[in-house]
């Protein structure tokens, strides 16, 4: 065994025999060597006593990566934990073997952790499992945007610089608000690794949101509700512009179920995936009522919405469109406005902002979501013409910042049907206007019944 004071100089021109091993033991530091092997590597390494006796041998490093002065500071640290009583060649094999076992070892790994964690109800970091729609959504986002450029990167390997480079990407193709949304993702995954004891720091604390974002605050004019409508009723007369590879401008299509959807948007002011995922076993035509679950409402609240005769009408035509189905007998839906494709689904809400988003392509006006005929819905009642109170409109929303106070436990646990002839009021007074919006023309009744296909 040979033994010296090694020098930085005997470290760097130290060679071995052919087909031997050379290992020079440092006389400065106690237990340190320098194994050499025939083909030129040359690796750290030290022996250490522990207090059971045994001397095992702990690898430190490889030289020139390892100099020698690092090296040395190694082999002490070793030495020393080894005589309080720690073996360090024994701490290494148990975290391999800990990250060999680890089930989350790359992004990939970590998104379907995550998902999975979500859809179980086991992560519900706002203390509210998430919704189907919402992981639908995440996970598109996932697949889009992460899944190629990060996926195979193990988690701890993935630093703040590389999610910017994810992220100005994004906002490179247009899509500012979409980086941001992503980041939210990233962040939330992250978040979850922390949770499992995966991580200690989430990398995405020193990555800034990018896009910008702009307040939801458009509101639709009459004329544009109208022009909306009547698209909607009947857009066999709406082009898209042509594309360089088509022969020229396209049709737009929106089918009769997403049509008969959309308008009830407008009616009934609720949101996108409450309308598209509407069920059979949520409606009482014969009272005019739709009860929504609160396993179904952002706010899990469950929900009653009081049907104008024009939005029953609606319904009750959504619902011939399903008889007429081939399929209707042999594999009957749960679902109102069941997907063409598979029964058992409802149409994504994905479809009713698609459709509009079309309609906007075609009329070339200003950008539109079915959020805005909300809005607009919820501003006209409260405004001169209807002068429903904000309070009320509130309630047909089923907004809980309404419903806070003394009477919170009341209104959400033994009055799911709160305010039910004044929504009912309410909703009829907005559909009577809708009709003078879009112009209909009265019936001999009360009731202004609204164009239909």
């Amino acid at each position: 065994m040979a033994k010296a004071r090694l020098t930085d100089r005997m470290v760097a021109l130290a060679k071995a025999d052919a087909g031997e091993r050379l290992e020079l033991w440092d006389s400065l530091t106690p237990g340190l060597a320098l194994r050499i092997s025939d083909q030129g590597r040359k690796t750290w390494i030290v022996r250490y006593r522990t207090l059971d006796g045994r001397q095992p041998r702990f690898t430190l490093g490889t030289y020139p990566a390892l100099e020698l002065k690092e090296a040395r500071e190694l082999a002490r640290t070793a030495a020393k934990d080894a005589r309080a009583g720690d073996d360090p060649a024994a701490r290494r094999r148990l975290a391999g073997a800990a990250a060999k076992a680890q089930p989350i070892k790359t992004l990939t790994d970590l998104a379907e952790a995550y998902f999975t964690a979500c859809e179980t109800g086991e992560w519900q970091p706002k203390e509210k499992k998430k919704r189907a729609s919402t992981l639908a959504e995440e996970r598109g986002r996932w697949r889009r945007h992460l899944k190629a450029e990060l996926g195979g990167e193990r988690v701890e390997d993935i630093t703040p610089d590389a999610i910017r480079k994810v992220l100005r990407a994004i906002v490179a193709r247009g899509h500012g608000v979409t980086s941001n949304r992503v980041r939210s993702l990233v962040r939330q995954m992250f978040n979850f690794a922390i949770s499992e004891d995966r991580l200690i720091l989430n990398p995405v604390a020193k990555v800034r949101a990018l896009g910008t974002e702009q307040a939801r605050g458009r509101i639709l004019s009459d004329a544009e509700i109208k022009t909306a409508w009547l698209s909607i009723v009947d857009p066999s007369e709406l082009r898209k512009p042509a594309k360089e590879s088509s022969g020229g401008p396209e049709r737009v299509y929106i089918g009769p179920a997403v049509s008969i959807a959309l308008r009830l948007l407008l009616l009934t002011m609720t949101r996108r995936a409450e309308v598209s995922g509407m069920r059979l076993d949520e409606l009482d035509l014969a009272q005019a009522a739709w009860t929504i679950p609160g396993s179904r409402t952002k706010n899990g609240q469950p929900l009653f919405v009081p049907l104008s005769p024009d939005a029953a009408a609606l319904i009750n035509e959504a619902l011939q469109l399903v008889r007429l189905r081939p399929d209707a007998n042999s594999d009957p839906s749960p679902f109102v406005f069941p997907s063409p494709r598979t029964p058992k689904k409802p149409i994504t809400p994905g479809s009713l902002s698609h459709a509009l988003r079309e309609l906007r392509i075609a009329l070339g006006g200003p950008r539109f979501t079915p959020h805005d005929f909300r809005r607009a819905g919820a501003t006209l009642m409260t405004g001169e013409r209807l002068g429903i109170s904000p309070f009320l409109v509130g309630r047909i929303l089923n907004h809980t910042t309404e419903r806070g106070g003394a009477a919170a436990v009341t209104v959400t646990h033994y009055a799911l049907n709160e305010y039910a002839a004044e929504k009912r009021r309410a909703l009829q007074s907005w559909a009577d206007l809708l009709a003078e919006i879009v112009g209909a023309r009265a019936s001999t009744s009360n009731v202004a019944r609204l164009a239909r296909a």
